[in-house]
């Protein structure tokens, strides 16, 4: 069913909306999206260019961050054992899957950012 069409009432915004909204929980937090886009637009990165890349970011909310977007099969992470130890992030298939709606999103939202940032 197409959300442009889902006609809201009690039985249906329970089934429909609620569930998607603990879906976009899941990565629609402050450094989630920033993670994924990065991700997205640079393939693998590892930790240190991550946490270079993401201006704000401590060490400890990278590494959840990262924990997190793994836990819920958006982030790969690819541990070598080499010395010094390397560690790769990428994007899961389902990651990446995820990227076109965001884009859509971020889009939307630079276009409306103006009406909706207006006092």
């Amino acid at each position: 069913m197409k959300v442009e069409k889902l006609k809201i009432d009690e039985n249906n915004f329970r089934e429909y909306v609620c569930p998607a909204c603990g879906i976009i929980d899941r990565f629609g937090d402050k450094w989630s999206l920033r993670i994924l886009v990065l991700l997205n637009e640079n393939g693998v990165l590892r930790f240190n260019e991550l946490l270079k890349n993401t201006q704000g970011i401590s060490q400890k909310m990278l590494t959840t961050t990262l924990r997190t977007l793994e836990s819920h099969k958006l982030v790969n992470r690819k541990m070598y054992a080499e010395i010094p130890p390397r560690v790769e992030y990428s994007l899961t298939e389902l990651g990446k899957s995820l990227m076109k709606p965001l884009y859509g999103l971020i889009e939307w939202t630079l276009e409306h950012s103006e009406e909706i940032t207006k006092i």
